[in-house]
């Protein structure tokens, strides 16, 4: 067998392959009486066939099977003695095959990048020193009261906390707003439309103006769309909205008690605030980590350059940008708003599908060297946590992965934890205060 490997780009190459005819000579043998082991000829029983009838009979399958058989150990023998690793196969030109004939082919093969791996351990990373406190766990019931609030009709003026439902339309500069900007419908006029009544709700400078509204009242509020409003049509230009007050409403919370407790499973108030202060340890818990997490793979990802295969790259970019565009329709954004920022969002869903990508390479080759793998006890593992977070049987979550083909995608989400985890435990973590975070990692309170 003859290689020979030469550079297209840091990670394409170009192979050329002989394999002397004895070889493929030998190969048709072995796969001819793989073939005839297991076929069904009429008139022989399954592996009695001869092997020329088997061979006439399966000719195009059996010649494709070794010239694919000829290629993997190809493949095999450039990973093993070329030094390189595979991904994905090019642009294959077979220029000669066939019994008593060596095998000529020439191909393109996309490979792993090649690089020295940085040092891993001892990464630093900051740990902002904070813990649960009795503001916290107030807060947390205050939210859990919220969630729980009744809106009451009253007979009196707006107040500052109120709701006040109404119907609008609006006026960009004399002119009907759905004329102005097509792409807002839901600001051009509605109908039995909730509103806080409190400084800058639903647009800036609108909430405010209904304080002291009653129903019934009709009223027009004036504000400015601000310079960098999403709809470019509207962005800094005045608006009048003539607005019909239909019913204010009171937001009635109920009172923190035993009662309030037992309606949320817990024995009384005492034990509810218990519960409360552990399920915020254990989020602070998890902040922390990922907060000390981020700082690693920024880390490790900054201390070390190297090309990436473009399919990959381009893949990547393509869920990233499709996750993005999904997200942002949801958030209510307009596809033609969406098609206007699309070089941003290309742009910006390169940078983290690059990211992404080295930061596979880095986890793999890490899990390589030290030697971590994902055991069968891992995987059940994350089957059942993600069973128990669905309220599904374990069994329903291994159907869904084996009907979605994602046994790659848990495996892989388990060995980056896992790599995560084996460069916490070795990582030089500094524990500091808020204000000696790097910026935009303190946890927000």
């Amino acid at each position: 067998m003859n290689i020979s490997v030469e550079p297209l780009a840091p990670c394409r190459k170009l192979v050329r392959v002989e394999v002397e005819a004895a070889k493929v000579d030998e190969a048709f043998a072995e796969t001819l009486k793989e073939y005839r082991a297991e076929a069904i000829l009429p008139g022989f029983r399954r592996g009695k066939a001869p092997l020329e009838l088997v061979e006439r009979k399966f000719q195009k399958e059996i010649e494709e099977a070794v010239r694919r058989r000829l290629l993997q150990e190809c493949l095999k023998e450039i990973e093993t003695n070329k030094g390189l690793r595979p991904l994905r196969t090019e642009n294959l030109e077979v220029v000669q095959f066939g019994r008593g004939q060596a095998l000529n082919a020439v191909l393109t093969l996309e490979t792993e990048p090649e690089f020295d791996l940085p040092e891993y351990k001892g990464l630093p990373a900051k740990r902002e020193i904070r813990s649960v406190t009795e503001e916290d766990v107030e807060r947390a019931l205050e939210v859990l009261r919220r969630q729980r609030v009744r809106y009451q009709t009253v007979d009196r003026p707006a107040a500052t906390g109120d709701i006040a439902v109404i119907n609008y339309t609006a006026t960009v500069e004399g002119r009907p707003l759905r004329e102005v900007a097509p792409d807002a419908p839901s600001l051009a006029e509605a109908r039995a439309f909730w509103v806080n009544v409190e400084r800058n709700a639903f647009l800036p400078g609108f909430g405010e103006q209904l304080t002291g509204a009653r129903a019934g009242e009709s009223r027009t509020i004036h504000l400015m769309f601000p310079p960098d409003f999403p709809s470019p049509a509207l962005a800094g230009r005045p608006a009048a909205f003539q607005v019909e007050v239909v019913e204010i409403k009171e937001v009635v919370l109920p009172p923190l008690d035993d009662q309030f407790a037992r309606d949320l499973g817990a024995e009384n108030l005492e034990a509810l605030r218990a519960g409360v202060r552990r399920d915020l340890e254990n989020e602070l818990k998890y902040k922390l980590r990922q907060q000390v997490r981020s700082q690693l793979i920024r880390g490790l990802l900054e201390r070390v350059h190297f090309d990436l295969p473009e399919s990959l790259v381009e893949n990547e970019t393509r869920r990233v940008v499709y996750q993005i565009v999904r997200e942002n329709t949801a958030r209510g954004v307009s596809r033609d708003l969406i098609e206007r920022e699309k070089e941003t969002i290309y742009q910006n869903a390169l940078a983290t599908a690059r990211d992404r990508v080295k930061w596979d390479f880095l986890v793999n080759r890490i899990a390589e060297k030290e030697n971590i793998k994902v055991t069968e006890e891992d995987f059940h593992r994350w089957v059942a946590y993600h069973a128990a977070l669905a309220n599904k049987t374990p069994q329903q979550v291994l159907s869904e992965i084996v009907q979605n083909q994602t046994a790659q995608a848990v495996h892989d989400e388990i060995l980056h934890g896992k790599v995560l985890e084996f460069l916490e435990q070795h990582a030089h973590i500094e524990d500091v205060p808020p204000d000696q975070m790097p910026v935009g990692l303190a946890i927000r309170s």
